[in-house]
């Protein structure tokens, strides 16, 4: 496969983009406004910058593959696309209604891919007319630098399907895929999340500092930051996402997210992309 779609040009959607159009593939990534794909090409101009400052791709490598990435505002672009990977809000009605337009629009063959990281692949799928052609395909986060990709089946998707997808993931975009069951939060986010919340709670109790609480975490365990940093890094607004869909999914008390949390996202304390979180990054 070498013409992807992105579904989103946002953190996820942008990297996704990125490494992609890295590797070779005519890229086209779908933004709902002008403005918004404008921005997205700048995450990735910006992304390729880094990357070429620090001596991992010359300049004629970012130059070639600018010219790999097009933005648009119209799904019915997808119609030439062999794989379609959505990237947008962890929201589930958003992604099942868009997928439904995505079944419209593109040709049976095309695999329909969902960079979720916590809802069911199947729920996302239901109103397309043949599920068997959609896959789950979690990137992590910085995408360009992140090795791992979990590839989710779920009890409708197809084996070919699959395999096509973690060949592509593994040995055109040099990821490193594991495969997971389609269940809420799959590998990572069901042993992450908790982990996450726990912390929050035990802050929010006042049992420990926020600061004793990564650093317990770091020295003592050998961590590479605290629970609340990574918090920050991830998003909490994305943790937020994350922990209620686990709660949706098991029903499981310890994965209900906190207040502190709710009211952290309500206030637009979002960690590191909006300067605050936890900790101020402001500076």
């Amino acid at each position: 496969m070498t013409r992807l779609g992105v579904v989103g040009g946002g953190t996820m959607g942008a990297g996704i983009a990125e490494v992609a159009a890295r590797a070779g593939d005519e890229v086209l990534i779908l933004e709902q406004t002008s403005e918004t794909a404008d921005a997205a090409r700048a995450r990735i101009e910006t992304s390729l910058g880094r990357a070429a400052k620090k001596g991992k791709i010359s300049d004629d490598d970012v130059a070639a593959t600018l010219g790999r990435l097009k933005t648009t505002t119209d799904i019915a672009d997808f119609a030439d696309r062999e794989l379609v990977i959505e990237a947008l809000p962890e929201i589930e009605a958003l992604k099942v209604d868009f997928f439904a337009k995505l079944d419209e629009i593109t040709p049976a063959e095309t695999i329909l891919a969902t960079n979720t990281s916590s809802i069911p692949i199947i729920r996302i799928a239901k109103n397309v007319a043949d599920p068997s052609r959609v896959v789950g395909v979690h990137f992590f986060n910085p995408v360009p630098v992140m090795p791992l990709v979990e590839i989710i089946a779920s009890l409708a998707s197809a084996p070919a399907a699959v395999q096509t997808v973690t060949d592509y993931v593994r040995d055109r975009l040099g990821k490193k895929p594991i495969q997971a069951g389609d269940r809420g939060g799959f590998v990572v986010n069901a042993l992450l999340i908790p982990y996450l919340v726990s912390a929050i709670r035990m802050l929010e109790s006042g049992y420990a500092t926020k600061e004793d609480i990564d650093a317990g975490m770091i020295n003592g365990c050998g961590h590479p930051m605290g629970p609340l940093t990574l918090s920050d890094t991830v998003g909490l607004d994305v943790v937020l996402d994350v922990s209620e869909s686990l709660y949706q999914e098991f029903r499981e008390p310890h994965l209900a997210p906190p207040p502190l949390l709710q009211r952290m996202v309500d206030a637009g304390y979002l960690g590191k992309k909006t300067g605050k979180g936890f900790y101020d990054y402001s500076a």
